[in-house]
């Protein structure tokens, strides 16, 4: 069966590549360009996984990662911040909230992708 990745990123250029990106590789994404739209998306279809940017409108991904993991109904989905903010403060915040990784941009696609796959297939 197809996972289903939520992206979440407000610039779109941005949102664009990693929707194609995770497309080729076989993934179904829905993407969003708000932490408030990104909420909803996981409540109303949770996804299997969470691509997640922190410095959005409404909501920021740090608040959204920190209200995914303190339901139950969604704790159990990854959640990988993907972001430019690169401070240890701000490293140690999204450990605190929850997330299962933290990557900085500029990033290396593979790297995304083997994140990904590692989070979604953690026994293989």
């Amino acid at each position: 069966m197809q996972k289903k990745i939520l992206i979440v990123e407000d610039e779109e250029s941005l949102l664009k590549l990693e929707s194609i990106l995770l497309t080729t590789k076989g993934y179904h994404v829905q993407g969003v360009a708000t932490g408030t739209a990104a909420l909803k998306a996981v409540k109303e279809t949770p996804p299997d996984l969470v691509l997640l940017d922190i410095m959005l409108p409404e909501v920021d991904g740090f608040e959204v990662c920190r209200q995914i993991k303190n339901n139950p109904q969604t704790r159990h989905i990854p959640v990988v911040l993907l972001t430019a903010k690169k401070s240890p403060e701000d490293m140690a915040r999204g450990k605190e909230v929850g997330a299962d990784q933290y990557i900085t941009k500029p990033f290396k696609s593979a790297m995304v992708i083997a994140s990904i796959e590692r989070l979604l297939n953690p026994t293989s």
